[in-house]
């Protein structure tokens, strides 16, 4: 017995004190915590703690999604609440995957989550800063593309002491959350160079990059990083086209489109800022009656992406899974350390993940995902 259980008063029950104590240590990590995890932090005995983890496990205290690791079901509300603003993107499937990621993360945290929609505007983007502001926000969580305006933004919220976390697109001032852009386009540039090979024997002659130039510098690092694993591994004189898609599948089929009406049949090799822009492009080699012409490959893994590489006749080989659905838990954690004074990083990226018609299954099972693919 340790002489904290000594000095406790006859009244207290001691299983119930350690339960609480237990409680308490999933409370502080907010990640999940193993057997030995919580012998450690407790200072316990393994066998005591063996038994009190099955019996909150029974009782729906503790849940154990992770095999052995056990998270906590419960808030304790003598911890402090933080407010935390939101502003979206906007309503394609990316940002709703990272929206509702926040929202569950959120539930489960000591968080009160003020949501507001960038709706794909610069100028609403800054009306909605000057509202976080205003409401006075433990922190806010920035999601839009406009890299032009991140100096505005990094102002407003300055100017009212509340720290900042960018999504995908960096602000000066702000820990920066997404995808390592250049790792993804080199990735992505070797797949295309293999299926060239494999499809063309590394003969092609036209290189077509699908850009969002109004993301600036960063998520261009993608294109950057495709042409130059392209460059690298294939010689000739092939053309390279660029056009600026802006991410979107509607303005990419139109751009692609009128661009091949311009010129003659060319093995393609097709990589786009996301999987929309992409699909667009596809969609317009369609159109035209030349997609066996094309190789393309895109980013994010979305669910029209994982759609088509399920297609048997798709000239999609692929698309570089960043798990938007994923992005909500790092995002609510690494708010929560800024807020308790905890060592961040400036920079923090997301895994990625090459996903094909070979791989899918195991990543994004059909069986879980059928109903976002139709």
């Amino acid at each position: 017995m340790s002489s904290k259980e000594r000095d406790r008063p006859q009244y207290q029950l001691a299983t119930v004190s350690r339960a609480c104590a237990i409680l308490r240590e999933f409370a502080r990590s907010h990640e999940p915590l193993s057997l030995s995890d919580v012998v450690d932090r407790t200072g316990l005995e393994q066998t005591i703690v063996f038994r009190l983890l099955r019996t909150l496990e029974e009782e729906g205290m503790l849940r154990r999604p992770e095999g052995r690791r056990y998270i906590s079901n419960v808030s304790i509300l003598t911890q402090k609440r933080f407010r935390i603003g939101y502003a979206s993107q906007c309503s394609d499937s990316f940002s709703k995957a990272v929206t509702q990621g926040i929202r569950w993360a959120a539930e489960r945290y000591p968080v009160d989550l003020l949501e507001v929609e960038n709706l794909y505007s610069p100028k609403t983007a800054l009306r909605n800063a000057q509202k976080l502001a205003a409401e006075r926000v433990d922190l806010a969580i920035e999601f839009q593309v406009y890299e032009r305006i991140g100096a505005q933004l990094a102002k407003i919220y300055e100017a009212a002491s509340i720290p900042v976390i960018a999504v995908e697109v960096p602000q000066p001032g702000a820990v920066f959350f997404g995808i390592d852009n250049y790792s993804a386009g080199q990735l992505a540039g070797k797949s295309l160079v293999k299926a060239a090979r494999a499809e063309w024997g590394g003969e092609i002659d036209e290189l077509l990059m699908l850009d969002l130039e109004i993301a600036g510098s960063l998520p261009h690092l993608r294109i950057s990083g495709a042409e130059t694993a392209v460059r690298k591994s294939l010689s000739g004189s092939y053309q390279v086209v660029r056009l600026d898609s802006r991410g979107e599948m509607e303005r990419s089929f139109e751009l692609v489109r009128r661009h091949m009406h311009l010129c003659p049949r060319r093995r393609t090799l097709i990589f786009g800022v996301n999987d929309l822009a992409v699909l667009g492009a596809l969609r317009a080699f369609a159109e035209v009656g030349r997609s066996e012409c094309c190789l393309a490959l895109g980013v994010g893994a979305l669910p029209e992406a994982r759609h088509e590489l399920r297609l048997p006749q798709t000239r999609m080989i692929g698309s570089i899974a960043t798990f938007p659905e994923r992005y909500g838990e790092n995002l609510v954690q690494i708010a929560l350390n800024i807020l308790q004074k905890k060592p961040v990083l400036p920079a923090i990226y997301a895994p990625i993940q090459l996903i094909t018609a070979h791989n899918i299954d195991k990543f994004y099972p059909l069986s879980l995902y059928a109903t976002s693919e139709r």
